[in-house]
């Protein structure tokens, strides 16, 4: 019989090496990026993409990993693992911190690493194996989805009862946040694409995710790539021990009215519907509002948890939503990422609209001044990209004629 030469045998090695460890994993065919579609959920708002084995995963701007339930039997890493110590980055909130694993059932002589998987929308965290799931996606030429693609990724076990009050269907969360496990990272080494993300948050239908940034064309057909378009970029900035993006303001205006002075230390997160004031920002900013439409018939008593509602009948509408005082974050980089009707008022029911920021419930210490929710970011096409450390933003694409909605999501040639 014929003997394998040992470059050969290198070759087969290295495979079943990448088979095992999923950032040495890429499909054959890999340099492009992988693009998902995103549903909101209309009883959560919160928004999901389906992302393990076809099946929903919420995705959260502020999670370090991936996690979801698995089947009783699956593979698991050991303590001594790198991406052991990844998982254990970032501690959720409340959680014991009960080291890195756990003694292995089937052998007790090995350690095997233990995660722990937060669910951000009921506020609880559980202890999982850390284990490999499937993500599958389209790879993309930017116009269509292509190839299906799927990839091994590290994610920690959920008990099923993490799952409460998730949208229904989604089976986990994927972590798009700032750390070396997060689904962003890890399409990047699978698919050997830059580590960023083009995010385009849909306010109905279905909006649109790629991993590897872009490029990004949306329809009518002819448009320019909307990721080499933008209205502006700003760097990224860390917050300590939040995994999670943020960024600074010079300041707020109203009315083109400046009525906020910065620094201001601006969170973005998709676990909230609505933009969170910190109390002595919301103050300011909803005065200025309220000036500014003085003459607008108000609706009273408000709808929670708004404080200024409006006969939306009589608003007026342009092709940017509803005719009122843009709101403007002046951004660090000398950018502005100008937030006009169809995010800042929100349609509570059919003759009703009210201003959708929300004063910040729970104020933890060095909390941000302003955590952008998910409203605000909707038909807005935000790019995340960890290589340059920025972020960049198209502003309304209302004004472009076209929304997060119109991606083709026909499978091309």
């Amino acid at each position: 019989m014929a003997q394998l030469k040992p470059a050969v045998l290198l070759a087969v090695s290295l495979c079943c090496l990448s088979a095992l460890l999923p950032w040495c994993a890429a499909a054959s065919y890999g340099g492009k990026p992988l693009v998902t579609a995103i549903t909101k959920d209309a009883a959560t708002k919160l928004y999901t993409a389906p992302l393990k084995d076809g099946r929903p995963l919420v995705l959260d701007l502020s999670g370090p990993l991936i996690w979801s339930t698995c089947p009783p039997k699956h593979p698991s890493f050991e303590c001594h693992h790198h991406v052991c110590a990844h998982a254990h980055s970032y501690h959720p909130p409340g959680c014991p911190r009960t080291g890195h694993g756990v003694a292995d059932d089937d052998d007790p002589f090995r350690c095997k690493c233990t995660a722990h998987p937060y669910n951000p929308i009921a506020r609880k965290s559980g202890s999982g194996d850390l284990t490999r799931v499937t993500v599958t996606a389209n790879d993309t030429d930017g116009t269509n989805p292509l190839r299906p693609v799927s990839f091994p990724a590290v994610a920690a076990c959920a008990p099923h009862s993490l799952l409460a009050k998730l949208p229904a269907g989604a089976v986990g969360v994927a972590g798009l946040a700032r750390s070396r496990v997060s689904l962003p990272a890890q399409a990047a080494r699978a698919q050997k694409v830059a580590n960023k993300f083009a995010l385009c948050l849909p306010s109905g239908g279905q909006g649109v995710a790629i991993f590897g940034g872009g490029p990004l064309f949306l329809l009518p057909p002819g448009r320019p790539d909307v990721t080499t378009t933008l209205a502006g970029t700003t760097p990224l900035r860390r917050n300590p021990g939040h995994p999670g993006y943020f960024i600074s303001a010079k300041g707020i205006a109203v009315n083109q009215e400046k009525v906020q002075q910065g620094p201001l230390v601006v969170g973005l997160s998709s676990r909230i519907p609505y933009t969170e004031l910190r109390s002595d920002v919301y103050g300011p900013v909803v005065k200025a509002f309220d000036k500014a439409t003085a003459e607008r018939k108000r609706v009273t008593p408000p709808v929670p948890p708004f404080e200024l509602c409006y006969d939306s009948r009589e608003l007026g509408s342009t092709r940017l939503g509803y005719a009122v005082p843009q709101v403007d974050l002046m951004l660090e980089s000398g950018a502005t990422w100008m937030l006009f009707g169809a995010n800042s008022m929100v349609q509570v029911n059919d003759n009703t609209a009210c201003f959708g920021f929300v004063k910040m419930a729970k104020e933890e210490k060095g909390a941000p001044a302003v955590v952008i929710g998910g409203f605000q970011m909707e038909n807005n096409l935000l790019v995340f990209d960890e290589e340059k450390k920025q972020l960049g933003f198209s502003s309304l694409l209302f004004g472009r004629q076209t929304t997060c909605s119109n991606f083709n999501f026909t499978l091309g040639a």
